[in-house]
């Protein structure tokens, strides 16, 4: 059973906490406000729903036409405590009566420190640590490759297969899908390079069968070091789980073995827990399932609750190696997100999201796992806690089907269900679902994703496959 933390909130009317449709999806208000966006938006920013938000709570998104969307997506693992918090809403609201910028560079504010010191003593590693905090994932692992290049004395940053780590040059640089991230926006920076990751459904070079694909990534990794000089390397970034490259969780042994290339080399690992941290793996952070600290490790989407802020945490040797002045930023740290944040630590002290999130991942295997077994278009189920995916593609051949990931998906958003998509090919559907869902309307949008799953088989023919 999926508990839900008390809510002492004295909301006028809570929003129900099931699902509705009211109109089609878009409704007409949705429509004529996205035609008003496409007026005054750039081009460049995509949408995967177009409708209008007007309310969101618990696990319910509602728009403006009066429909009630099951949320499984939480701003993209943003939302892990819910949209509408009542402890986010309570210290932000107090905080906003106090003062709202600063800027902690200028002059300094408790909550910022308080921040640093929680995930000082909760990030893996039995070591002293320090943490710098800024607004955004990409701003994160920029200060981390900052700090270990200053540290080392090293260029070099070593990234992996299917890794999403930003927008900005160098996180673009460092992330491995073209398109829609790099394209059209080089060049990059050029001292990423990119190594094999151990991708248990596609190993490196296709594998032979019986083989263990951590063994054969982590003789590529280690080629990839001889290839360019394992002591020009500052870094290697990786994400316990990959997030945009299709929420790959890597085969056992492999982030151990990266753990012993980087002390073996004197390379700074760095664990990018910026989407699977925070809880979403049912741990605190994903990397904590093959008990594997990095030296820094990086925080942020789910970190305060919707409001931006993400944080570097490292070593003390590490994090100090920088001359004052070197870190910082504007809204590094905005004291509005720092008491969003210590509502999010306080969400978790009793344990209660954690167990969530283990729950949600046992009615989801419960419910689409036999969809392997069952059809001729799921590959694999996947995925730890709140952190789950289905990859569509042939399961003799692992010729990628994108084309019903996006159907299905389709699909579910006409009836109700926000999913989303993602994959180096596309043809993942992600779930994200707050840790504060109920059971009750979990199962209802897991029954909807697998009568769209099996439909879809049933309707699916070879030649829809991409060539």
């Amino acid at each position: 059973m999926i508990e839900t933390p008390m809510d002492t909130a004295t909301a006028a009317a809570p929003l129900p906490q099931s699902r509705h449709l009211a109109t089609a999806v878009p409704g007409p208000r949705s429509l004529q406000l996205h035609a008003e966006r496409a007026e005054q938006v750039s081009a460049g920013f995509g949408t995967v729903l177009p409708v209008f938000v007007d309310r969101a709570e618990g696990g319910i998104l509602a728009d403006v036409d009066g429909n009630r969307f099951i949320d499984f997506a939480s701003g993209i693992a943003v939302t892990s405590v819910g949209a509408s918090n009542p402890r986010v809403r309570r210290r932000v609201a107090a905080q906003l009566e106090r003062f709202t910028h600063t800027c902690f560079m200028v002059t300094e504010y408790d909550s910022f420190t308080q921040v640093c010191r929680w995930l000082n003593r909760h990030t893996p590693g039995a070591f002293d640590k320090r943490t710098a905090l800024f607004s955004t994932g990409a701003e994160a692992v920029e200060n981390a490759v900052k700090i270990a290049r200053a540290a080392t004395g090293r260029a070099n940053v070593l990234v992996f297969d299917e890794a999403y780590h930003g927008r900005s040059l160098l996180t673009m640089a460092m992330t491995a899908k073209v398109n829609p991230y790099r394209l059209n926006f080089g060049p990059l920076p050029a001292e990423v390079v990119r190594a094999a990751s151990a991708n248990p459904l596609r190993a490196p070079g296709g594998g032979a069968a019986g083989a263990d694909p951590a063994a054969a990534a982590l003789a590529a990794v280690e080629a990839t070091l001889a290839e360019h000089g394992p002591e020009s390397f500052a870094a290697m970034v990786v994400e316990p789980i990959q997030g945009e490259g299709g929420f790959i969780v890597p085969a056992p042994g492999f982030l151990s073995g990266l753990r012993t290339l980087a002390d073996r080399h004197g390379i700074v690992l760095v664990m990018d827990e910026i989407q699977a941290g925070m809880g979403r793996t049912g741990t605190l952070f994903a990397s904590e399932h093959e008990g594997v600290a990095g030296d820094i490790t990086l925080t942020a989407k789910a970190l305060a609750g919707g409001l931006p802020l993400s944080a570097v945490t490292g070593r003390a040797e590490l994090m100090n190696a920088v001359h004052t002045g070197g870190l910082g930023g504007t809204y590094a740290g905005n004291p509005l997100a720092c008491e969003a944040a210590l509502a999010v630590f306080e969400e978790f002290e009793d344990g209660t999201l954690l167990a969530n999130a283990r729950a949600i991942e046992a009615a989801a295997r419960e419910v689409l796992e036999p969809l392997v077994e069952q059809t001729g278009v799921v590959a694999q189920f996947r995925g730890r806690g709140a952190m789950l995916a289905l990859e569509f593609a042939d399961p003799e051949t692992l010729q990628p089907r994108p084309d019903l990931a996006q159907s299905i998906s389709a699909s579910c958003h006409a009836q109700g269900v926000l999913t989303l998509t993602c994959g180096t090919y596309g043809n993942v559907i992600r779930l994200l679902p707050p840790l504060v869902m109920s059971e009750e309307l979990l199962r209802d949008g897991l029954a909807v994703l697998r009568s769209a799953v099996l439909d879809a088989a049933q309707n699916a023919a070879p030649s829809d496959a991409p060539a």
